[in-house]
Order: structure tokens, then C-alpha cells, then sequence
């Protein structure tokens, strides 16, 4: 009696046509009426017919190498069961006869394949030449319907939503919405990795606040997804263009903050800064050649050790980081602001706020309109498909439609209210700090510290001959600059905005004097 193995696949769980029960029953009834025995199973449950590898045919593989003595035949369903690639499978079909003399039979096609025989040959051939036309076919209106989806509609397309939104609706209607908590964490990646913040403490942190995506690059894929500046990455379809095109739904960070991202990624990459306490100006404190200062402890003739900030030209700044320390905690102790400049300062940012939040209420009134609006739309809705005046698929369409736009509202109302609790205390709690700037500086963690100093300076901090320069500060606290340079701690030469400066000659800033004619 002859024996026979035999193979069944379906790629969707949801398929009912190309189901295991179908297929079981089918190669029974061939088994049955062929007289022939069936020794094993091997089933491939959600598996695409692309490639040969799939776990069960792996399996099928290794037991026709051991026990291909013992067997006649390899079952299928349909051709198609075995493989969509026809090139393919007619190499392993072959392999399987010429190998191991075991034919493979398509049991509903009726076909027993036998290379030998011309005609078997060619209708297993064709079999699998419209299996895989189908199969071309198929992927072509899929990633048509895909571009359309993306490039058109503006919907996110994917089995899972990315970090910082959640699903909502079902169909067509579907959208992405923003996870408050986790758009936090977004927000934070972003400001954070624009305050030159190291992509390893971005990393180290996020972690803390309870980013749990994994492998190495996790926070640059987070970085690079226009999808939270409210923008979908479409890959282009036949003469259609791919590119980035906007979405429908809510923007976590603004396109501008992205884009500026984006343009820092492209750059050159730089050596990477290791944070120390113990020097928090390196790769932030330039020598006057340009050059970003490097930190090393050196060791001294009593043996121990002393934190230097060093120039990679040798013969050019070898500065003692507590002198440097030092100094620059002086100069923030004469940036700190008098009471009547607070005073000042309280005044006009109490009249900003409250021109900014006299704008959110404005908002709020009107995202409150619209919800109130879109559940008007909701319950007429509802009531044509209780009195059957609409479809199920048409109420599923446009429930999930106004379903999102009122969770929409409902955040945005939540969100903007918030910051009109919060804005007043923060001016009023924090403002008195700017009165001591130079406690701010020392209390300040390492990262507080390098973010406080390129704010201050606009990241144009130099030194030169045992004395900070600078060309930019912050307006505000530079009024006692001169007292500055009198005490040998900085000098303020201000960048001159209202005409062109004339490029130093050298190092030194020599000028080259410029001819002119009458």
C-alpha cells in the first residue's frame, strides 16, 4: 500500500475558502479513493506562500530527507497551497522527485506532477503561474488602497499606533489620538535632544519615564517619525510619488520643531560628549580658535588629580576647571536681577499670560461649540439608523467619525484648561530665582547646568587668556558687564546686528582695514 504525507496552509485567519477543515477533507476523500496511507501532517497556520520558509514545511522538509523511503506522495490542496512563487516551487517540486522520487499532487486540480511527463509538467506550470498572477494582483490593489489611504485620506495605516497615540473608531473612521502620557515622554525626547541633550541620557531617562520600546535606535526611530508633527512617511505607488503628506490626525509636536530635528540628524556626527560633573562646560566652552574644549583630569606634582579644560591645538587653552568653575559662578552672581527688574519682568509676563489664556478660553469656547455640535450630528445619527433610514456600515462610518473628533474636543478642552491653572504658579513660584542665579547654577544637575549656560550665551561661550568672552547674552543680564570685564571675568563684545561685521584676519582679531574709494 502506498503512503503519502501531506501539507496545508492558510495565510489569514480569517480566510474560510483556503481553510485547514477544506483542505483536511478534500486530501481525505484523494486518500480514500486512492487506497493510499496517510503517515503525517504538516500544517502552516497564518503563513504566506512568498517563501518556503515556514515552520511546518521546515518540519516537512527534514522528515522527507530521513523517512523519504517510506513515501509516495506530498499532498496539497491546490498548487497554490505550496507556493505562490512559480519559479519556486517548480525547482522543489522537482528536487522532491528527482531527489527523493516522491510526487506532489494538487488533489482538487487533479494533478499528479511528474517532470517527465509533459503534459503534468505543463498544467502544474500553469498552476502556479496564475497562483502567483493572482498573488501580483492582489499585492497591487493592496498597496494602491494603501497609497490612497496614506497619500489621500491622511489615515495612519497600521497594526499598531505609535508611541504617544492610541486607535480609535473602527474602518474608515479610525484615527489616531493622542495618549497624553506618553506625548509627555515625545515632547520631552524632542526638546530634549534640541537642547544638544546626549541621544545616551535621552535614552537613560525616557526610560524613567516609563518608555518601554526596545532596541538601541528605539528614541532616534521616535526622533525621525513624521508622524508626530501630524505627517505620514508614504511610499510611492506606480506614477504616484511617495514623501511625507499630512495626516488627519493631531500633531504631537509642531512641523517646525520636527524639521529642525531632522536637519540636526543629517549632520556630520560629532564625537559624543560623555557628561561628568566634575566638567560640565566640556564640548560647550570653546577656546578662542573655535575649537569645542575637551575635559581630562591631569595629575599633579603631588600626585593628585586636577580637572583640566583643554584646546586639542596643544599650545592654546590648558584651564583649571575650578578656576573656570569659579569665574563663571562670579558672573552669574552679577547677572542676577534686582527686585525692581523682577518687579518688571512679573508685570509684563502677568499681561502676557493672561493675553495667552484669554486666547485658550477663546479656544476652549470653541472646541466646547464643536463637541456640543458633532454629538448633535452623533444623535441624529443614531436615530436614522434605529428608524433604519441608514445602513449599519454607513452608522459604523460616520459613529466612529464623530466619535473621534469629540474625544478630540474633550482633550484639547482638558489640556488648554490645565495650563490655566498651572501658568500663574510658575511665574510666581520661579520668578524669584532670577534674583540669585548664581545659586541656580550651583544647584543645578549637570544637564540643567550646560542647557542654563547655552541659553545664557546663546551657545558663543569662549575663553581667551584667562578670561570668558562672549559676542551674545541675554540682553537682560548683561547690564553689569562692564563690572565684568573690570573684575577679569568676562567681556561682552556684542555682536553687531545693524551691519555687516568685517571678518578677523587671524586668531588674534586683528581687522583688515578696509579701502575705500571717494
Amino acid at each position: 500500500m502506498k503512503k503519502a504525507i501531506r501539507y496545508l496552509r492558510f495565510s489569514q485567519l480569517g480566510q474560510s475558502n483556503g481553510s485547514i477543515e477544506r483542505q483536511e477533507l478534500y486530501t481525505d476523500q484523494w486518500l480514500k479513493f486512492n487506497n493510499v496511507e496517510l503517515t503525517d501532517t504538516f500544517i502552516d497556520r497564518g503563513r504566506s506562500a512568498k517563501t518556503f520558509d515556514r515552520p511546518d514545511f521546515i518540519k516537512l522538509q527534514e522528515f522527507i530527507s530521513k523517512h523519504f523511503k517510506t513515501v509516495d506522495y506530498l499532498l496539497v490542496d491546490q498548487m497554490d497551497r505550496f507556493s505562490r512563487d512559480a519559479g519556486e516551487a517548480m525547482s522543489m517540486v522537482k528536487m522532491l522527485q528527482r531527489k527523493y522520487n516522491i510526487q506532489v499532487v494538487s488533489v482538487t486540480e487533479g494533478i499528479t506532477f511528474d517532470y517527465d511527463t509533459p503534459g503534468s509538467f505543463f498544467r502544474a506550470g500553469l498552476q502556479l503561474l496564475l497562483a502567483e498572477e493572482d498573488n501580483i494582483n492582489r499585492s497591487i490593489k493592496i498597496r494602491g488602497g494603501l497609497y490612497t489611504a496614506r497619500a489621500k485620506e491622511g489615515r495612519y495605516i497600521g497594526i499598531k499606533a505609535p508611541y504617544g497615540y492610541i486607535k480609535f473608531g473602527e474602518g474608515k473612521g479610525r484615527k489616531l489620538i493622542i495618549e497624553e502620557a506618553e506625548a509627555k515622554v515625545v515632547t520631552f525626547m524632542y526638546d530634549a535632544y534640541l537642547h544638544d541633550t546626549p541621544l545616551y541620557i535621552i535614552k537613560e531617562q525616557v526610560l524613567k519615564l516609563g518608555f518601554k520600546a526596545k532596541g538601541n535606535t528605539a528614541v532616534e526611530r521616535v526622533l525621525t517619525n513624521p508622524v508626530y508633527a501630524g505627517m505620514l512617511q508614504v511610499q510611492g505607488y506606480k506614477e504616484y510619488p511617495g514623501g511625507i503628506f499630512p495626516g488627519i490626525h493631531e500633531a504631537i509636536i509642531d512641523k517646525t520643531t520636527w524639521q529642525l530635528v531632522q536637519s540636526k540628524m543629517k549632520r556630520p556626527e560629532k564625537v559624543r560628549v560623555i557628561l561628568d560633573e566634575n566638567l560640565p562646560l566640556r564640548g560647550i566652552l570653546r577656546c578662542h580658535c573655535g575649537n569645542l574644549l575637551t575635559g581630562a583630569p591631569s595629575r599633579g606634582k603631588s600626585g593628585k588629580y586636577f580637572n583640566y579644560y583643554k584646546c586639542k591645538i596643544s599650545k592654546h587653552n590648558n584651564i583649571s576647571a575650578t578656576k573656570a568653575h569659579t569665574q563663571l559662578a562670579e558672573i552669574f552672581e552679577l547677572m542676577s536681577l534686582p527686585e525692581n527688574i523682577l518687579s518688571e519682568i512679573k508685570q509684563s509676563s502677568t499681561l502676557a499670560i493672561e493675553e495667552n489664556l484669554k486666547s485658550n478660553k477663546l479656544t476652549i469656547e470653541q472646541k466646547k461649540l464643536l463637541r456640543e455640535e458633532t454629538e448633535e450630528k452623533m444623535f441624529s445619527v443614531e436615530e436614522k439608523w434605529i428608524k433604519n433610514e441608514i445602513t449599519k456600515d454607513t452608522y459604523d462610518r460616520w459613529y466612529a467619525t464623530y466619535s473621534g473628533t469629540i474625544h478630540s474636543c474633550k482633550d484639547a478642552i482638558e489640556r488648554l484648561s490645565k495650563v490655566e491653572t498651572n501658568a500663574f504658579k510658575i511665574l510666581y513660584k520661579k520668578l524669584h530665582l532670577l534674583g540669585d542665579l548664581k545659586s541656580i547654577y550651583t544647584n543645578a544637575n549637570i544637564i540643567q547646568k550646560r542647557e542654563f549656560v547655552k541659553l545664557v550665551f546663546d551657545s558663543n561661550l569662549y575663553y581667551e587668556e584667562g578670561v570668558y568672552r562672549t559676542p551674545t547674552m541675554i540682553p537682560i543680564m548683561s547690564r553689569n558687564h562692564l563690572l565684568m570685564q573690570e573684575k577679569g571675568l568676562l567681556i561682552y563684545n556684542k555682536k553687531r546686528d545693524d551691519f555687516p561685521i568685517i571678518p578677523s584676519s587671524g586668531v588674534a582679531g586683528n581687522r583688515t582695514r578696509v579701502q575705500t574709494s571717494n
